[in-house]
């Protein structure tokens, strides 16, 4: 028989849901996900399950979503399940096979608890998934908040397990002959944290017997740590960002008064996804040139006088640049320039290379963004034509239009719109000697 009061009193305890609520179980099949859905129904709470099928393991994927769907059906509570292809999505991504399956599935399971009006989605991690995490973080590098590792809950993710260790989850397994599908890759040590659970853990438990328990212990202290931190953050930071005309401004004295200021700046920026890196380089160039700006992948950092502004890169217009004859590659926000020369004066059509004849070029040439009035004279044509005119018949939209590199020669002609469109004037010739060749490459 499982041990109810045990479960339900944690759910209380953590305040995971309300007895009346529809939770969604993500249930892989595997043992701990099928002793949380035994569980659950032994306490009669209102739940259904949601499968991922991510097409990893050939027949073994195609076992556990036939033992998942069968599960339900015994319990006669709704069934979701799902298909990805995995190993696509990752590549399109850029991305791991294991950061590919997980942004898929808590998306799709999110969607299904909007959808079909769950309170919650569960997940059964317990005790030694939250050690795992916490040692995987600190591998890897991390702040206060990755030491507390998994929490019990979370937005609308909860974990009603986490008060079990997987010993104690197996013995439940045994003694209630519970069955369960087993996944073969849990016993590679290919993956970061199998090794980890496989070899790691054993080693410290050889240390301390009881690392589950001081895991724990610790895990509260540093949730408890953190809790303090954002206090302080909001303390220490209280008035340093204000609201101007619709930017976001720091006082550079205020920042350079923090103390300790890495720590504190990275708490404010954390929100905007500055890493710690981009804080460090920040505060080392608090006195340097205005118009010095750094990254976060939603968000820039502006050092203008007094004050940092801090703008959403969809707000992000081209800052003006200069390109010298010897450059070979000028970066901007979310892309480049690259710049070759070369005698051949074949071409392609690309709106995103222009091939420029070089005896027309007056160095420094200029790249910024489009400003009122600026025109040119688009390439086939002989009139020339506004840049604001040029945008509207393209369908830019506004918010894009400041992202948009404009090439401009030192005479202040217009060379070339970056990605749409060359200056008729600057196209090469029959009588081109030398060609100089700008390419616009998304990173």
């Amino acid at each position: 028989m499982l041990p109810l009061h045990s479960f339900t009193e944690f759910i209380r305890q953590q305040g995971l849901f309300e007895a009346g609520d529809r939770i969604l179980l993500a249930v892989s099949g595997g043992k701990d996900s099928v002793l949380m859905t035994r569980f659950f129904h032994a306490a009669g709470f209102q739940f259904g399950i949601a499968h991922c099928n991510f097409g990893l393991r050939g027949t073994e994927s195609v076992r556990d979503e036939e033992f998942v769907r069968a599960l339900a059906s015994e319990l006669e509570v709704p069934f979701y399940v799902t298909h990805f292809k995995t190993k696509s999505f990752a590549s399109s991504k850029r991305i791991s096979t294991q950061m590919a399956a997980r942004e898929l599935r808590y998306t799709w399971f999110e969607q299904i608890r909007q959808e079909e009006n769950y309170a919650k989605i569960a997940l059964a991690q317990h005790q030694d998934d939250a050690i795992e995490t916490v040692l995987l973080n600190l591998v890897r590098g991390t702040g206060i908040a990755g030491l507390h590792g998994i929490q019990a809950k979370r937005d609308y993710l909860i974990r009603p397990l986490l008060y079990l260790n997987r010993e104690t989850v197996d013995s439940l397994i045994r003694s209630n002959e519970i069955n369960y599908v087993e996944d073969s890759s849990n016993s590679s040590t290919a993956y970061a944290r199998n090794k980890i659970r496989l070899e790691v853990i054993p080693r410290l438990k050889e240390i301390n017997p009881g690392l589950d328990y001081t895991f724990m212990q610790n895990i509260e202290r540093f949730a408890e740590t953190e809790i303090l931190l954002q206090q302080a953050v909001s303390r220490a930071t209280t008035g340093l960002i204000r609201e101007e005309s619709g930017t976001l401004k720091l006082s550079i004295a205020g920042v350079g008064a923090l103390h300790p200021a890495k720590l504190l700046l990275g708490g404010v920026l954390k929100a905007y996804n500055f890493t710690e890196t981009v804080v460090s380089d920040l505060l080392n160039s608090l006195s340097g040139q205005s118009g010095t700006s750094f990254y976060s992948d939603t968000h820039r950092i502006t050092i203008d006088r007094d004050d940092l502004l801090l703008l959403p890169l969809d707000q992000v217009g081209i800052q003006p640049v200069s390109v010298h004859a010897d450059d070979s590659v000028i970066s901007l926000p979310g892309q480049k320039i690259s710049i070759r020369q070369s005698e051949d004066i074949r071409f392609e059509r690309n709106q995103q290379v222009a091939y420029t004849d070089a005896a027309k070029l007056i160095y420094p040439l200029i790249i910024r963004q489009w400003e009122e009035g600026d025109r040119f004279m688009p390439l086939g044509m002989r009139q020339f034509k506004k840049i604001s005119d040029f945008f509207i018949d393209q369908k830019v939209p506004l918010p894009l239009k400041s992202q948009i590199p404009v090439l401009l020669n030192g005479n202040g002609e217009v060379i070339w719109i970056a990605g749409m469109r060359q200056d008729n004037r600057y196209k090469v010739t029959s009588s081109t000697k030398k060609v100089v060749i700008f390419e616009q490459k998304i990173k």
